[in-house]
């Protein structure tokens, strides 16, 4: 087991109710003036601003509203929500949605605490050295942003998708009722049962070896993201099946599964450059590229594929044929995305890749042939492009 640190100072309210103490809770941060910042028109529909607002009113804070935030969130809003808090003197950013609300909040926050274009610190130019505080009223189970410590910001010029990620930008607390996420599509709660198990999946395949406890709560977390996944299939209103859920999308990317390990992430920047170029939902492009990935790179660490099927997937275990038992895994891995209605390849999500876009996406995803990606197996720009060629 490798050194780590494990950071998580965010304070969680769970349960029924809990968007109620919304007022009390940023009154205790001592601000002045509110960003309400939020995505489309969901939020406005259930009631859920007029209660936030309310709660605000009532606790006598000051508040102003920026909505429109997209998936895959542009860089274009934050720059406007960047100029709407200077003018308004605003001290505090609340984020009212999923990542995508989040990321841009945590964004905003940057460029109103450090002097560059906030551009250039997710282009890797600048380093951030503050961020206006944040919380968050989480209605999305997915990104797990209102623990982490990062964000993703997509830049419209180009097509580019990326992301910065330091503590400042951690979230002063997070507000998780998981009966806001009853009204999601069922497209979009898998997507993001998704991208929670790959927030795991990431940390989880690794060369290092002696993880046990780790190795024991991230199986445990995939366990039950799958588990409650397939009951949300059937039954959808199950407040318990959302309720894990939600805690689980928060624990697997709050640090917890990476400690003494280095993770992997190469998945996320395939994915990024997937969502940067064709706007796809950000747990869908994870699983159309996830497969392509396994089989490209699982001969690096076989027995820990083989490990991730037994424990995780329920694979029977042949003791003579490990990669045998690895391969497996992987098909039960596809086999339940498809299960829940995610794709397995980039073709399912509507995109026919040219041979010219595979080249692009490798270029932009290798930095213009400057870098490498992943830890459990490095890949140059040539693998990035044969993996992309696989996943099509």
């Amino acid at each position: 087991m490798k050194n780590f640190e494990y950071y998580a100072p965010t304070k969680v309210i769970f349960g029924k109710d809990a968007q109620m103490q919304t007022g009390s809770l940023i009154q205790a941060q001592n601000c002045k003036k509110v960003l309400v910042h939020f995505g489309g028109g969901s939020a406005k529909k259930s009631g859920l601003l007029d209660k936030v607002f309310a709660s605000l009113t009532i606790a006598g804070i000051d508040y102003v509203t920026l909505g429109g935030v997209v998936p895959n969130p542009r860089l274009s809003k934050v720059y406007e929500g960047i100029e709407l808090c200077k003018k308004e003197k605003v001290d505090f950013i609340l984020a009212v949605g999923g990542g995508s609300v989040i990321d841009s909040a945590k964004a905003i926050g940057y460029g109103m605490a450090n002097d560059c274009d906030v551009w250039d610190l997710y282009d890797g130019k600048a380093q951030a050295t503050g961020c206006l505080p944040i919380g968050v009223i989480l209605t999305i189970s997915a990104a797990g942003s209102e623990m982490s410590n990062s964000s993703v910001i997509t830049k419209e010029e180009g097509g580019l998708k990326r992301g910065c990620s330091t503590d400042y930008a951690r979230c002063k607390f997070a507000i998780m009722n998981p009966e806001l996420t009853y009204t999601l599509p069922q497209y979009q709660t898998e997507s993001g049962c998704t991208d929670i198990l790959m927030h795991t999946m990431e940390r989880y395949f690794t060369t290092q070896r002696s993880m046990e406890v780790t190795d024991s709560i991230s199986e445990g977390l995939m366990r039950t993201v799958i588990r409650n996944a397939k009951i949300l299939m059937k039954e959808p209103q199950s407040y318990d099946a959302r309720a894990e859920i939600m805690w689980a999308g928060s624990l697997s990317h709050n640090g917890l599964t990476g400690c003494g390990s280095v993770g992997d992430w190469a998945c996320h920047q395939l994915e990024h450059e997937l969502g940067g170029m064709f706007d796809v939902a950000h747990g869908a492009g994870l699983s159309a590229v996830w497969g392509s990935w396994a089989r490209y790179v699982y001969k690096t660490n076989v027995m820990r594929f083989a490990q991730f099927a037994v424990n995780v997937l329920g694979v029977l275990n042949d003791f003579s044929n490990p990669e045998k038992t690895a391969l497996e895994g992987i098909k039960a891995m596809e086999d339940f995305y498809r299960f829940i209605g995610m794709p397995t390849s980039i073709r399912e999500m509507g995109v026919e890749l040219t041979d010219e876009q595979i080249h692009e996406l490798a270029y932009k995803c290798s930095f213009k042939n400057t870098r490498t990606i992943g830890n459990f197996q490095i890949l140059n720009m040539e693998d990035i492009g044969k993996i992309y060629s696989m996943a099509r």
